[in-house]
C-alpha cells in the first residue's frame, strides 16, 4: 500500500475540521422560519471551557461572536478561529468525556426525579436539536437531561423540581431557541437563581412556539423582572405566565407594571406568594387599569394593603377583560373591601372573585355589600377566613337579595360561623337563586367532646355498684390495703367490665405502689378526700413513731 503525503494528510484533516465546526455554527443559528431573526444564543459564543488546570472560563452569550456569525463572512471568522476551536475541543472533550455512557439510556445516570415509564427508543436521532443539546451540555460541563432528550419533541414539557440550576439551565435554552415542538414548558423549583432566569429570558426572545410557561419558586428577584419587560415586547406568542414564589417584591413590580401595560397578549398571569407590598399594589393597580388581554390574575399570598389594595381595586374597576381574579391572603382591610365594592357597581366582566383573608370586619362586609346590590356579572365569591363574623355574612346576604339581576352561583364563608339570622335570611336567597351553593364554618357552638373516663373511676363505680369487697377481691386476708401487683391484677382480670391491659396497667400507675411492688387499692374504697386525709394520718404515725424510736432506743 503507498504511503500518504503528511502534508496532504494534514490539510485534509484541517479542511474538514473547518469545514464541521462552520456547519455547527449554522445549525446553531438556524431558524425553523426565514423570517425569525438570528439566535442570540449559540454555542460557539456560549461555551464553558475546562482548561488543562482544570479551571472554568465563561463566556457571554450576547459576544462578539454572534456578530461574526450572522455576516457574510462567517465562514470565513470561523476558519480563521478554527486551530483556536480545534485545540478548545480537544482539551474540553479530554475532562468533559461521558466515558462511553449511553445518553438515551435510563440506567447509566439518570437523574429524573420521577419514575418513567418504558418508551421505546427511536431510531431516528436526528430531531431538531438534541445534538445542539448533547454539544453545549458537554461545552458547560453538564450532564444532559435524559428526560429531556426523551420527550423533547412533546408539546409539553415537565421539568419541575430537576434541579438545572443556572449551568443547567443554558444549554437548555440554546436547544429550546429551535424546538418547535414544545408548547407548554414547566420549570418549577430549578434554583435558576438570576442567571438562569437571564438565560430564560432571552430564550424567549427568540423561541416563538412557547405559549405557556411555568417559572415558580426560582428566586428569580427584581432582575428578571426588569428583564421580563423586553420579553413581553419581543415575544407575541407567550399567553400564560405563573411567577410565583420569586421573590418579587415592590421595585420588582414597577417593571412588571410596565409589562403589564405593554403586552397585548399574555391572557393568564400569575404572581401569587411573592413580596408585593403597598408601593408594589400603587404601582399595579394603573396598569391593571390599561390592560386588554389579560383574564385570570392572582395575586394571592402578598401584602398588598391600604393604598396599595385601593389601587388595585381602582384599576379593576376600569378592566374590561379580567373574568377570575384571587385577592386573597392580602391585607385588604376597610379601605380595600370600599373600593372593591365600588368597582364591582361599574365592572363588567369579573365573574370569580376570591377575597378570603383579607382582614374583612363586619363594617367592611357593609360597604362591601354595596357593590354586590347592583353588580350582575359575579358568578363566584370566595370571603372565608375573614373577622367579619355572622353579622357581615348577613350584610352580604342582605346585599344580594336586594339585586333583582344577581347571578351568584357559588357563596364561600368558610371558616365563619353564622347563626340563625343568617341561615334564615339566606333561605330567601334560594329562593331567588334556586341553585346557589352556600359554604360557611357551621352555624353553632359546636359541642365540646365527651372526655374519657378515667379506668380508675370506672372500677371504683363498679365496685360500689355491686358492692364487691375489694379485700376478697384481690386477697387481702389481712386488710392491709396493700397486696401483691400479681393478685390484683388477677383480680381485676375476674370481673366482667371491659378492661383492657392498657387500661390495667393505668390503674396500677395510679394506684400507690411501693417499693416492694405491692399495689395500694385503698383509693378504690375511700373518696379521694379521705384517701388524702388518711395519708397524711398515716404520714403523721409514721413520722410520730421514728421520732419516739429516736428518743428511746430500747
Amino acid at each position: 500500500m503507498p504511503e500518504s503525503d503528511p502534508k496532504v494528510v494534514n490539510e485534509t484533516k484541517s479542511e474538514q475540521s473547518s469545514a464541521g465546526h462552520s456547519a455547527r455554527s449554522r445549525v446553531s443559528t438556524a431558524t425553523p422560519s426565514s423570517s425569525r431573526p438570528v439566535s442570540r444564543i449559540n454555542t460557539a459564543s456560549s461555551r464553558r471551557v475546562v482548561t488543562r488546570s482544570g479551571r472554568r472560563s465563561d463566556h457571554g452569550w450576547n459576544s462578539s461572536a454572534r456578530e461574526e456569525l450572522s455576516g457574510e463572512n462567517a465562514d470565513k471568522d470561523v476558519d480563521d478561529d478554527s486551530d483556536d476551536d480545534d485545540s478548545e475541543k480537544r482539551v474540553s472533550s479530554e475532562f468533559l468525556d461521558f466515558g462511553g455512557l449511553d445518553i438515551y439510556n435510563d440506567d447509566g445516570w439518570d437523574t429524573d426525579l420521577e419514575a418513567e415509564p418504558e418508551v421505546a427508543k427511536s431510531a431516528d436521532n436526528d430531531v431538531p436539536g438534541r445534538q445542539i443539546y448533547i454539544d453545549a451540555c458537554k461545552l458547560d460541563g453538564v450532564i444532559p437531561a435524559s428526560y429531556f432528550l426523551r420527550h423533547m419533541t412533546d408539546s409539553s414539557l415537565d421539568l419541575r423540581h430537576h434541579g438545572l440550576g443556572a449551568d443547567g439551565m443554558r444549554p437548555l435554552a440554546v436547544a429550546l431557541v429551535m424546538n418547535t415542538s414544545i408548547l407548554k414548558l414547566n420549570l418549577e423549583d430549578n434554583w435558576l437563581d438570576v442567571e438562569g432566569g437571564r438565560y430564560v429570558c432571552e430564550m424567549l426572545s427568540e423561541n416563538c412556539y412557547i405559549t405557556d410557561i411555568d417559572l415558580s419558586n426560582n428566586r428569580l428577584g427584581v432582575e428578571f423582572a426588569q428583564q421580563f419587560v423586553a420579553v413581553v415586547v419581543h415575544n407575541s406568542t407567550v399567553t400564560h405566565v405563573t411567577l410565583a414564589g420569586n421573590n418579587l417584591n415592590d421595585k420588582a413590580a414597577e417593571y412588571l407594571a410596565e409589562a403589564i401595560m405593554s403586552t397585548s397578549h399574555i391572557e393568564y398571569l400569575d404572581l401569587r406568594n411573592n413580596k408585593l407590598g403597598e408601593a408594589g399594589g400603587v404601582a399595579l393597580g394603573p396598569a391593571l387599569a390599561e390592560n386588554s388581554s389579560i383574564r385570570y390574575l392572582d395575586l394571592s399570598w402578598n401584602n398588598i394593603r391600604r393604598k396599595g389594595a385601593v389601587s388595585i381595586a381602582n384599576g379593576i374597576k376600569q378592566n374590561v377583560l379580567i373574568q377570575n381574579l384571587n385577592l386573597s391572603w392580602n391585607g385588604f382591610g376597610i379601605d380595600g373591601a370600599k373600593a372593591l365594592g365600588e368597582a364591582l357597581k361599574v365592572n363588567p366582566v369579573v365573574e370569580e372573585l376570591d377575597i378570603s383573608n383579607n382582614r374583612f370586619t363586619t363594617e367592611a362586609a357593609v360597604l362591601f355589600g354595596k357593590g354586590l346590590a347592583v353588580n350582575e356579572t359575579l358568578k363566584s365569591l370566595k370571603m372565608g377566613k375573614n373577622p367579619m363574623q355572622s353579622a357581615g355574612c348577613f350584610a352580604v346576604c342582605s346585599a344580594i337579595a336586594k339585586n333583582s339581576g344577581c347571578i351568584l352561583q357559588n357563596l364561600d364563608f368558610s371558616d365563619i360561623m353564622v347563626n340563625a339570622d343568617f341561615l334564615e335570611l339566606f333561605k330567601k336567597v334560594s329562593d331567588q337563586l334556586p341553585g346557589i351553593k352556600l359554604y360557611h364554618g357551621g352555624d353553632g357552638i359546636p359541642a365540646r367532646p365527651k372526655a374519657r373516663a378515667r379506668p380508675v373511676v370506672r372500677l371504683k363505680n363498679y365496685l360500689q355498684k355491686r358492692g364487691l369487697r375489694c379485700a376478697v377481691l384481690f386477697n387481702d386476708s389481712e386488710h392491709t390495703m396493700l397486696v401483691p401487683k400479681s393478685s390484683f391484677i388477677k383480680g381485676l382480670q375476674g370481673l366482667e367490665i371491659n378492661l383492657t391491659p392498657e387500661d390495667i396497667e393505668e390503674i396500677v400507675d395510679e394506684l400507690d405502689v411501693n417499693s416492694a411492688g405491692d399495689v395500694n387499692y385503698s383509693g378504690l374504697i375511700l373518696s379521694p378526700t379521705d384517701f388524702t386525709e388518711k395519708e397524711k394520718k398515716m404520714a403523721n404515725t409514721i413520722q410520730t413513731t421514728r421520732t419516739r424510736t429516736r428518743e428511746d432506743p430500747q
